[in-house]
């Protein structure tokens, strides 16, 4: 296989440096527990607002479940923008998750408007759940993002993990 033919089609996502800081900081275990957990707050209230929807019953453990989901999203929000200090030296919009910090800005200005709506109650029950909607949905299109980064970010170690395979068997 040529070089040219091993090069990765995007430039890898850490520097070796940001890889040492990203796997040696409490911040990246934060994350890795609050996403999955969001997630599954996620499922079950997108199942509750939509019984709601389609039923009419429901509204108080929705409301619970997207307040829940809420909290979830701020801290998860907090808490990635100081990952992303500890690794790239920035709180927000590396240029590695540059969109991906801008598309989850969109979703916690969808949520943030769900809880004026609920506060002020210049929002009906239906459109609270419609605007929950969008954030959901804008919600799933966001962690898409982050996990086709994920899954770059394994590729770009495999393909390093694969160089210096060759690297060492070429200075042996």
């Amino acid at each position: 296989m040529s070089a040219v033919a091993s090069k990765p089609r995007h430039p890898p996502l850490y520097t070796p440096s940001q890889r040492a800081r990203r796997d040696s900081t409490r911040w990246t275990t934060v994350q890795a527990v609050l996403a999955p957990l969001q997630f599954l707050v996620f499922i079950v209230s997108l199942a509750l607002v939509l019984r709601y929807l389609f039923t009419g019953e429901g509204y108080g453990a929705a409301t619970a479940s997207i307040l829940l989901k809420t909290a979830l999203l701020y801290t998860i929000m907090v808490t990635g923008a100081i990952w992303e200090k500890v690794v790239f030296g920035q709180y927000l919009f590396a240029p590695a998750f540059f969109w991906e910090d801008v598309v989850s800005f969109v979703v916690i200005g969808l949520h943030t408007l769900y809880l004026y709506g609920l506060i002020t109650e210049n929002l009906s029950p239906p459109q609270l759940m419609a605007v929950t909607l969008a954030a959901y949905l804008t919600y799933v299109l966001n962690a898409g993002q982050f996990l086709w980064k994920l899954r770059m970010a394994r590729r770009d170690m495999a393909a390093a993990d694969s160089r210096d395979t060759l690297d060492e068997g070429v200075a042996a």
